[in-house]
């Protein structure tokens, strides 16, 4: 993301986004969705249907998939003392693959919220540790054994920015079904 398109994202993400807390089992934390708000004319155009089909097809190319035209965007926030457990967000039909781009401004080891990938589900087997950093990002294909978590806040609010998506549907004739000439 360019960089002053970040700036941008962040201030609106830290001052006039319209946060909503969320609880779940493994999570505790504020988001929303892209489809209910209207975004600031100077962010619009980054997440317009055409932006968005080119990293569609850059992510098909990237992965070697095809993928649907259905691009979900959330943002995310977690505050003081929230935290993601691990998980896979695996459901088998629905998103495939995910985009995390991060906004946090000045972050730092000790403020925690760290990106944490597993080789399994014990804690102890970390495969990768990525630190929120501002205007970074990471892409990743959701699989039964993509998990990941989020360390606790310790100071500071972690921003996300969250694009999911999803298997192109594949279109076959039934097998009882013959084409007409």
């Amino acid at each position: 993301m360019e960089q002053s398109l970040a700036s941008a994202m962040l201030e609106w993400l830290e001052d006039g986004a319209p946060w909503k807390l969320r609880v779940a089992d493994f999570y505790e934390q504020h988001e929303f969705s892209f489809d209910d708000v209207v975004l600031p004319d100077a962010l619009a155009g980054s997440f317009s249907s055409h932006a968005l089909e080119e990293l569609r097809r850059h992510i098909e190319e990237r992965f070697g998939v095809e993928l649907s035209t259905r691009i979900d965007v959330t943002a995310h926030r977690l505050t003081h003392g929230q935290r993601i457990k691990i998980h896979n967000d695996f459901i088998p039909g629905e998103e495939s693959h995910r985009l995390l781009i991060q906004l946090n401004r000045g972050w730092e080891d000790s403020n925690g919220g760290l990106l944490v990938f597993f080789n399994s589900n014990d804690p102890a087997d970390v495969h990768r540790i990525l630190r929120p950093l501002h205007n970074t990002g990471v892409v990743f294909e959701i699989s039964e054994s993509s998990l990941h978590a989020v360390t606790p806040i310790q100071a500071g609010n972690r921003y996300t920015l969250v694009l999911s998506f999803f298997p192109r549907e594949k279109c076959s004739q039934p097998a009882n079904m013959s084409s007409s000439r």
